[in-house]
């Protein structure tokens, strides 16, 4: 079984938040797959269902997001699971808004979920964190993660959980690039042919310029044969 966790705060108020993209990012998996309804359990809302083969548990901690570890390590406890079956989605200030990155163990990076998950789950967990941006300036942060996205966010918030929820089996299967290339051609990464290098072209123009000069017979400027030719082809103007 694999436990998918997303972090945030419980209630209406908080629902639209920064800080609640990973209840996004889950209710997003939940509506793209086939899962039992929202029940409550080990102090969080949990949905089980299967994708790519394998029992899958979404969890949405309701305990607050600073002490999510304690809903997420009462059911690890109970299915009798190790952190290797756990993946945290949460949002990410220091990546920009729209970008993700996935990866097993790490800091906690000052997220206080985060740190709560380390506590009682142990740290070789993966960690699947969605850029919601930096403010500016330490002061700002708080109110940052804890207002609602934009309406110009929904311009990437969208495709972004659309495409997760979309290549979840890839996320159950570990299959983390392949993951991370996905959600990066949702938008609108890595799709860029590569341009030729410049200098390149202008060295390949410049060898045919040179081969087409050596190929051309030097005439004659002075003497009959050059006033045959004035006459035969007369003078071309500069």
């Amino acid at each position: 079984m694999l436990i998918i966790a997303g972090l945030g705060n419980p209630g209406g108020k908080y629902a639209g938040n920064r800080h609640n993209i990973g209840f996004m990012a889950v209710d997003a998996i939940y509506r793209r797959h086939s899962f039992s309804p929202w029940s409550k359990k080990f102090k969080a809302e949990i949905a089980e269902g299967e994708i790519a083969g394998e029992k899958v548990l979404l969890i949405k901690p309701q305990t607050y997001m600073n002490l999510s570890g304690e809903a997420v390590g009462e059911a690890m406890r109970f299915y009798k699971l190790q952190p290797a079956d756990l993946v945290a989605i949460y949002d990410e200030l220091d990546l920009p808004s729209g970008k993700a990155r996935l990866k097993t163990g790490g800091g906690h990076g000052g997220h206080n979920g985060i740190k709560s998950l380390d506590a009682h789950c142990g740290k070789e967990y993966r960690r699947l964190r969605l850029g919601i941006g930096h403010p500016g300036v330490k002061e700002l942060v708080q109110h940052h993660v804890l207002s609602d996205f934009a309406k110009a966010d929904q311009a990437w918030l969208e495709p972004l959980l659309d495409a997760l929820a979309d290549n979840a089996d890839m996320l159950v299967r570990k299959e983390d690039s392949q993951l991370m290339n996905k959600l990066a051609l949702a938008l609108g990464g890595n799709v860029e042919e590569e341009k030729p290098k410049p200098e390149k072209k202008a060295a390949a123009k410049s060898h045919i310029h040179q081969a087409r000069n050596h190929n051309q017979p030097k005439l004659p400027a002075t003497g009959p044969m050059a006033e045959m030719l004035k006459k035969m082809f007369g003078n071309k103007g500069d």
